[in-house]
Order: C-alpha cells, then sequence, then structure tokens
C-alpha cells in the first residue's frame, strides 16, 4: 500500500470486515436491533430505503431498522462471493462494499426474492481494535419492490 493511498485490505483487515458483516446480518436476520447497536458508532449516519438521511445510532434503529426488519426474513450478507473492501494507509479506516439476499412479502404474505447491497465506512481506534461502522447506504436492487409487509400471520 503506498503512503497515502487507499488499497484493497490485507488479508486480516478483510477478514475482520467480512466478520463484522456477517454478525450484522446475522442481527438483521434475528431481529436483534440490541446487539446490533454494538457494531456502530453513536455517532453513524446512514441513508436507507425509509430514510434519505439519519443521524445517529438512535435514529437509524428507530427510523431505518426497526421499519424493515421485522418485515423480512432470510436476510445474508453475501461476503464469500461479494464482499469489496478497502482500508486507509493508517489501516484505522476501511469501507465495504456488499451485496446481499432477503425474502420480502408483498401485500398479500405472498414472498419475492429482495436482493440489495450495503456500503458500510469504519474507523477504530487502532490496529486490531474493533471496527465500528460510522456510516451505512443500504439499498435494494433495482426493480425490487420498496416495501415489505412481512409473512401474513396464521
Amino acid at each position: 500500500m503506498a503512503d497515502g493511498v487507499w488499497a484493497n485490505a490485507a488479508a486480516d483487515d478483510r477478514a475482520e470486515i467480512k466478520t463484522w458483516f456477517d454478525q450484522w446480518g446475522a442481527h438483521v436476520a434475528a431481529k436483534e436491533f440490541t446487539p446490533a447497536r454494538d457494531l456502530f458508532a453513536t455517532e453513524a449516519l446512514g441513508f436507507g430505503t425509509w430514510m434519505d438521511y439519519v443521524e445517529g445510532l438512535d435514529a437509524l434503529e428507530a427510523r431505518q431498522w426497526r421499519s424493515v426488519w421485522p418485515t423480512i426474513q432470510n436476510f445474508h450478507h453475501r461476503t464469500d462471493d461479494a464482499l469489496q473492501v478497502t482500508v486507509s494507509p493508517d489501516r484505522l479506516q476501511a469501507v465495504g462494499l456488499v451485496l446481499w439476499t432477503s425474502t420480502g412479502f408483498d401485500e398479500d404474505g405472498q414472498p419475492f426474492e429482495r436482493p440489495g447491497r450495503t456500503t458500510g465506512v469504519f474507523t477504530r481506534t487502532a490496529i486490531g481494535a474493533p471496527w465500528l461502522c460510522v456510516h451505512t447506504h443500504v439499498s435494494l436492487a433495482r426493480g425490487v419492490p420498496q416495501q415489505s409487509f412481512g409473512p401474513q400471520q396464521a
């Protein structure tokens, strides 16, 4: 990595960002809001399907996560085949891009494929310290219905 130039991540940094996305994806799939918060900085910013702009982790959870996660199933970040990671020269900042899959539900409760993509911006205090996400942009793939209504209850 040249001085001052962001580059593809070293294997250990890439593995740590992969683990971060795997953990967050598991929390999304299980609708576990509280443990998901531990992966984010308090001052996190985000964009997403339901909010053009949210500032702060409380707002991100309340206005984005809680609007979407309960209405979908089978969320999974495709970290094995669709993850790109780049890191800053000092290895204290990183950007990860990953595709994901999920199942959405139309108004009648019928399932549909709901793929999309996430960009995450990460920081840490020192090499080896945990990565915290400071920004996410989560969006649906083109042509996917913008709203999922959740599965019909029996």
